[in-house]
């Protein structure tokens, strides 16, 4: 006998993603859409058993770099663990569309160096089977994948294609340039784009070094690719800067977004350097919002942080001139000599000359990472109180960890969004209503940091674990992971449990829920190293309205697909 609905959900805690308070009750689906909320008296050809659960939208994660992975693989692993059904790519400037063909290695070169994505990794693992970004779009179309996938524009490839060397070297763009740009972007937000990623930050460099060719493009660049952007009707920009001058900078970006009329948003972090610029972009966020422009910041949910080890692209002793004697051996090799008394005190007593970047050394501000991962340490798990407390050298600290558990230990380095020590900063920024979380960076870093699994920190950490401040509630923490990240890029299908809108749903075991600590896998192309980072307690997660992952472990289904651009909200919601 049929049965009525292809997927229901049964007696769970439903969050449906608005903020609301929870209601007990079952989630139907049938067309890949949610069908009904409440109570379901259908059955479905498949059931799920939610009771004593919580039952929440996908989540929708805004901010990634999955832009080589989706071309050579269908999971978008860590985020797809994570409880995320919806990526979105193309942030920061850098991707691999357009492209010409003499400019592959310099395209891969940025992506390396500005995301620490190896070099052979995305020369075996990119297909390059396109040059234009409507061509790269057709490519993944054809593709299957465990997420929905929304790519942007990346304004470091756009410039290059269109100004060549010029581009590379940062000279201005002329008006024939911009023209040119103008017309690339209104067809790529035609063609299906999401929207359009740009960088003006100083840490975004090639492997070469040299600063990405975005970092310095004038304001009637950006003005004249935005009113590209405006003429196809769609599309949203994305900007990270270092706002070296908080307020001329956003003045010049809130200038673009009153001229093109698209959304906008930004990274918003705590700097080390200057405590308190977030209050002051969030000052002028308010004021642009209040005058009506939609401009958006994203930030993070923890610190954005560096990992140490010995099997990672940095440790503490990378800059010692004899660890990199021994830099290029086999870990189990390497870790024996680290074990060694002789070797150790060969390896201590020729320190490094010169200059060394200031985190390489700053033992109060490294953390051992051991069992579950702490994202809001305390001194009292530095290398420094450590070595203070037993009587030890730092450095003899930080090796004895590095290789324990058979030289696969890591050591934590918060960086951003933690100069206070604490994450008040980031519950501020959180809590304010201008603000969503992003800036996961999934795909990218594969060798430094692994912050796919913010979601689980979210959920976890914020609504349940916190000791040393407020905890966030939890229906608040789901809405903006779900609802708030998908219309902040266009995406008004999702998000949200209720008739019409998509069938991405989580089944959580939320008083269970455990985050893993990072590990490494050597599964990229070309044998490529990165970190990953898995969760216990996402009982289902459904895209589609198929199961994707049971308890965490691939189904096998793969009913993700490209987005065509942003999405309209479902006739019944739009008509409330």
């Amino acid at each position: 006998m049929a049965r009525e609905y292809d997927l229901v959900v049964r007696g769970g805690t439903i969050y449906d993603g608005e903020g609301g308070e929870a209601i007990d009750g079952d989630v139907a689906v049938k067309g890949g859409r949610i069908a009904a909320v409440g109570e379901v008296k259908g059955s479905g050809a498949e059931e799920i058993d939610a009771r004593g659960k919580i039952v929440a939208p996908g989540f929708v994660d805004i901010h990634t770099h999955y832009d080589g992975q989706a071309t050579w693989e269908s999971r978008m692993q860590p985020s797809s663990w994570h409880g995320v059904t919806t990526v979105v790519m193309g942030n920061c400037g850098v991707g691999f569309a357009p492209c010409r063909p003499d400019d592959h290695d310099r395209l891969i070169k940025l992506m390396e160096g500005v995301e620490d994505i190896p070099f052979p990794v995305l020369a075996e693992g990119l297909p390059w089977n396109w040059e234009s970004y409507p061509d790269y779009l057709d490519q993944l179309a054809r593709r299957r994948f465990d997420v929905d996938i929304g790519s942007q524009l990346p304004h470091a490839a756009l410039r290059v294609y269109v100004m060549g060397q010029r581009g590379v070297d940062r000279e201005p763009a002329t008006e024939a340039d911009i023209a040119r740009m103008a017309a690339l972007a209104k067809e790529a937000m035609e063609a299906g784009a999401i929207g359009f990623g740009t960088s003006r930050t100083l840490n975004h460099r090639s492997s070469d070094g040299s600063p990405i060719a975005t970092l310095t493009a004038g304001e009637d660049e950006l003005t004249g690719i935005a009113l590209g952007i405006a003429a196809a009707g769609k599309g949203v920009l994305q900007v990270v800067s270092d706002f070296q001058d908080e307020r001329a900078e956003f003045a010049m970006l809130r200038r673009v977004v009153e001229r093109s009329g698209r959304p906008m948003s930004f990274s918003l972090l705590q700097s080390p350097v200057r405590r308190d610029n977030y209050l002051t972009l969030l000052e002028q966020v308010e004021d642009a919002v209040a005058a009506g422009l939609k401009i958006k910041a994203q930030t993070a949910a923890r610190p954005v942080g560096v990992l140490f080890g010995l099997e990672l692209t940095l440790n503490p002793f990378s800059p010692y001139p004899v660890y990199k004697e021994i830099a290029k051996r086999p870990l189990a090799e390497r870790v024996a000599l680290l074990k060694d008394p002789q070797f150790r005190e060969r390896l201590l007593s020729h320190p490094p000359e010169g200059r060394v970047r200031g985190r390489m050394r700053d033992w109060t501000n490294m953390h051992v990472f051991a069992g579950t991962p702490d994202y809001e340490p305390t001194p009292e798990t530095s290398i420094a109180t450590i070595a203070e407390r037993t009587g030890r050298a730092p450095e003899q600290v930080a090796l004895d960890h590095l290789v324990s558990d058979d030289g696969h230990a890591m050591i934590y380095v918060p960086v951003l969004n933690y100069a206070d020590g604490n994450l008040e900063p980031a519950r501020y920024m959180m809590n304010h209503k201008d603000v969503v979380p992003g800036l996961s960076d999934g795909g990218a870093h594969v060798g430094t940091i692994c912050d796919g699994s913010f979601p689980t920190t979210l959920l976890t950490y914020w609504t349940r674990d916190r000791t040393r401040g407020p905890k966030l509630p939890l229906a608040q923490v789901i809405r903006m992971q779900a609802r708030d990240t998908a219309r902040a890029v266009g995406l008004y299908d999702r998000g949200v449990l209720a008739a019409g809108f998509r069938a991405d749903l989580n089944v959580i075991d939320h008083e269970n829920l455990t985050l893993y600590a990072p590990e490494v896998a050597y599964d990229l192309p070309a044998g490529g190293r990165r970190l990953l980072q898995r969760a216990k307690g996402y009982l289902a997660t459904v895209v589609a309205g198929e199961v994707t992952y049971r308890d965490g472990e691939a189904t096998g289904a793969l009913p993700g697909r490209l987005l065509r651009g942003g999405q309209p909200a479902p006739m019944a919601a739009a008509a409330e």
